[in-house]
């Protein structure tokens, strides 16, 4: 039988010729092969077969006097009787970066309205922004005469004017958001605990107050505990790319999964779950620069998990439609549009056009077409089409 050893050579040099750029994609697209599906691996075995999120817990407990460190930093601006002597539904918490006096403004004219809320929604919500201190360019972690005294100047006349800032003296920036999130829970704990519900978001966040508030009017009335909504991540997998934001090293935090969370865009928690978070921070290492995941290792660490509403938005703009506006309760990234968004979101004729049975019909037909597609991601999930 006739061999042709030719054939042959060039066939197997093919194949080594494809194995090579094969293992060099591998090889260059490894990073990214590893943080997208390597990393989600480990993070769902982790979450799903080993569970020991006691691990954890263990891991980042530090002794009181060290964990007072993330905490005791003085206030610049401070409203210790903002709740004082009302029955307070609702505290919203909105971090804000000292320089963002705009985006302030225009919450302050539409769903952070606290008169507004008041008097068309009958409760009390009181509304205040989270600052840390305005850097300088020297580096200065903190505010300062010398560095920024004609910026923080500003702060104080606005608050002034509104007294609605609560600011320590923490550089603000984006590593500093656990601080935050701890200076929240101390200043509800020492200001508001009475407060029924508690609310943190970004200054970014649209929120539908009256669709919010006759929610968690409902849920007061039948009594609730170990509440938590909003947009929950299940088995997120740590960063370890340093080109992200979101990196985190393993000296910081070791484990292959966090422990469950709800996206810091904006969430809900009742006042007994506030008070529990409040008490975790006393002896948890705050290191991890990423704020709802230290929430949720907090909320772990006293055995409260995250309840799924869908109608919590992610990174997303939730599409602009009054079948959606009839269920929502927050939506990210808006600025420009808010008060669009508010006059179009609150306005009478919502309610008439997605109300009774055709109504409903209608809007669910239409929240399908517009939240069932595979390129809508960050927002609301497909079966919130047919709640």
């Amino acid at each position: 039988m006739f061999v042709n050893f030719r054939h042959m050579r060039k066939c197997k040099l093919v194949k080594l010729m494809t194995s090579c750029l094969l293992l060099s994609v591998v090889m260059i697209c490894w990073e990214q092969l590893d943080l997208i599906v390597v990393s989600h691996v480990r993070s769902y075995s982790f979450r799903y077969l080993v569970n020991s999120f006691t691990y954890i817990n263990r891991s980042l407990t530090i002794p009181r006097e060290q964990a007072r460190s993330f905490s005791n930093f003085p206030y610049l601006l401070d409203h210790p009787d903002k709740c004082a002597g009302k029955d307070v539904l609702l505290l919203v918490f909105v971090k804000s970066f000292p320089e963002n006096t705009e985006r302030r403004n225009a919450i302050r004219s539409t769903w952070g309205n606290e008169t507004y809320i008041q008097n068309t929604l009958g409760v009390a919500v009181k509304v205040v922004f989270a600052l840390g201190a305005i850097g300088t360019e020297k580096g200065e972690p903190f505010w300062s005469k010398k560095s920024n005294g004609s910026f923080q100047e500003q702060l104080v006349q606005e608050d002034q004017t509104y007294s609605d800032l609560i600011q320590k003296n923490f550089l603000d920036s984006f590593h500093n958001l656990t601080l935050k999130l701890i200076l929240q829970f101390h200043w509800m704990h020492s200001r508001c605990a009475h407060a029924r519900f508690f609310m943190t978001a970004d200054d970014d966040v649209f929120v539908h107050m009256p669709n919010l508030v006759s929610y968690l009017l409902e849920a007061s009335r039948k009594g609730v505990a170990n509440f938590w909504i909003g947009r929950v991540h299940v088995g997120a997998p740590p960063i370890r790319s340093r080109g992200s934001k979101y990196y985190v090293s393993y000296e910081t935090y070791q484990w292959s999964s966090y422990p469950d969370y709800t996206a810091g865009a904006g969430y809900v928690i009742s006042s007994d779950v506030a008070d529990k978070i409040y008490h975790a921070t006393l002896t948890l290492n705050a290191s991890i620069h990423i704020d709802d995941v230290f929430m949720g290792i907090c909320a772990n660490a006293v055995g409260v998990s995250p309840q799924r509403h869908v109608y919590f938005s992610g990174e997303g703009k939730a599409p602009y439609h009054p079948c959606i506006y009839s269920q929502m309760m927050t939506s990210h990234g808006h600025v420009e549009d808010i008060h669009e968004l508010w006059r179009a979101a609150t306005h009478p004729e919502v309610r008439r056009r997605t109300s009774g049975l055709l109504g409903k019909l209608y809007c669910a037909a239409v929240r399908a077409a517009l939240l069932c597609k595979p390129n809508f991601v960050d927002t609301y999930p497909c079966r919130a089409a047919f709640l």
